[in-house]
């Protein structure tokens, strides 16, 4: 799984001008599955997310979470991570799971971020989503999760 993690102070999402989905202060987080993912990476993603320590803390440094600072996450399912444009000038996507089996992964991280007490707000997945943020810092993390043998 492939994670783009960047804080905010807000943002918004919106399929055909309706708002599905607003967060205040927290993590928008673009989440890519691999072709042969697991259920048990999405769950170390969750993980990760709710104790990224990409906060300040009273003395500016980098400290506290998401859970810490009371936030919440808008989870964005987003198979362009996977996107490679090594080749040509037209991004080849095989490297990215098929849409039910990424679509249940993608759920079953939410699920995993709800277990660890993170408010979670979703995309739809696969819709034309439109997303409005406003980035704080700006802080953005890339988190790249693999398989464990």
């Amino acid at each position: 799984m492939r994670l783009v993690v960047q804080r905010v102070r807000s943002a918004r999402l919106c399929v055909a001008g309706e708002e599905i989905s607003r967060i205040g202060r927290g993590l928008v987080v673009y989440f890519g599955v691999k072709a042969g993912d697991t259920e048990a990476q999405a769950e170390a993603c969750a993980a990760k997310i709710a104790t990224l320590r990409v906060f300040s803390d009273e003395a500016g440094k980098l400290n506290l979470s998401v859970r810490d600072v009371g936030g919440e996450v808008l989870l964005v399912s987003q198979f362009t991570l996977y996107g490679s444009a090594a080749r040509g000038n037209r991004p080849s996507f095989t490297e990215a799971e098929r849409p039910d089996r990424a679509e249940a992964l993608y759920r079953h991280a939410a699920e995993a971020l709800r277990d660890l007490s993170v408010p979670v707000r979703l995309g739809v997945f696969g819709a034309d989503m439109q997303i409005a943020q406003e980035n704080d810092g700006p802080v953005t993390i890339l988190f790249e999760s693999e398989k464990k043998p």
